[in-house]
């Protein structure tokens, strides 16, 4: 089978296209014939060497899938050959073919396509466990999301308003800021050429944010954190901006707010009881239509690198795709 993988760390142009044997699944594990792969931030970091996992060399990215289950290893129940799935395998979906943990393998309802199904489980997962979960986000509060016109922000445009919040999306154009309309947001920052403090202010009569999630870091993280309503919740998700931020700790202390870390990836496996809830209502908003993950462009296997290389430069509005 076809594999684009790194045979050392480097940037998304060092990717190379290798034929390697089919995977054969182990006890538990299934073999997932890959139709679609989404592209994530965490992908980028692990093959510059940046993400605390570290796979030995060579390996492929892409940790999350949608296919068509091809073979089981011994004791699988509940899913067969030739179901339609997806699945958040870690690393190695830039690829024909994956083995996946039977029981992180997600059957997909039949009115979605596997290119949506390849970009729901990560995104959208990490925003209903930060919103629901970690922030608390009850209906009629006001929720900002920052990066919002990228995958997770996106996605938690998405979720917020499924929760029933007011969302204010945050992003650096207008025609993402249009993205995130068209997606459900209630109200706009551009915060290229707008004052990010003052048009929260502004939109919340003084009162400010009950929960910010913040995917992106750096500079913006203490303005969010300074926007936040009593009793507020900042939400950790992320450093893309490649900054990690240091807060002054007199700020939730005069608010009565709440700085949370969200890492999906440990809460799945502390916790996979809750997670798979999640993930059932997460399929149930996607067969709705309440939730359609916005994709930007889908790319073929070989050019998986250039998919990559598009988030990375912020080219993308929602999420890439590669399609083996």
């Amino acid at each position: 089978m076809r594999t684009l993988v790194v045979t050392e760390y480097g940037p998304p142009e060092s990717l190379r296209l290798v034929e390697v044997p089919s995977p054969e699944p182990g006890p538990g594990q299934v073999v997932i014939q890959v139709r679609a792969c989404g592209v994530n931030f965490p992908d980028a970091l692990l093959i510059e060497g940046k993400y605390q996992m570290k796979p030995a060399f060579p390996f492929a990215p892409g940790c999350e899938v949608a296919g068509v289950v091809s073979r089981l290893g011994a004791g699988v129940g509940g899913v067969k050959e030739g179901d339609r799935v997806a699945a958040v395998i870690g690393y190695g979906g830039f690829a024909e073919e994956v083995v996946a943990e039977a029981t992180a393998a997600t059957q997909l309802p039949p009115n979605v396509d596997d290119e949506i199904g390849a970009a729901v489980l990560l995104a959208h997962g990490t925003a209903l466990h930060a919103l629901a979960d970690r922030g608390a986000l009850a209906p009629g509060e006001t929720l900002l999301v920052l990066g919002a016109a990228g995958g997770v922000g996106l996605a938690a445009v998405e979720v917020g308003k499924a929760l029933g919040a007011r969302v204010i999306a945050a992003a650096s154009s207008e025609e993402k800021l249009a993205a995130c309309r068209a997606h459900g947001a209630d109200e706009t920052i551009d915060y290229s050429r707008e004052d990010l403090r003052e048009r929260i202010k502004a939109l919340t009569t003084g009162r400010g944010v009950d929960v910010a999630y913040d995917p992106v870091g750096g500079g913006w993280a203490e303005v969010a954190v300074r926007s936040l309503s009593w009793r507020g919740r900042y939400l950790v998700i992320g450093f893309t901006s490649g900054e990690i931020p240091r807060i002054p700790l007199n700020l939730p202390l005069l608010k009565g707010a709440s700085i949370v870390g969200v890492f999906w990836g440990d809460f799945t496996r502390r916790e996979p009881e809750r997670n798979r809830a999640d993930v059932a209502r997460l399929m149930q908003w996607l067969e709705a239509g309440t939730i359609r993950p916005r994709i930007a462009a889908t790319y073929p296997l070989e050019r998986g690198g250039e998919a990559i290389r598009a988030m990375i430069d912020r080219r993308v509005i929602g999420k890439v795709v590669v399609t083996p």
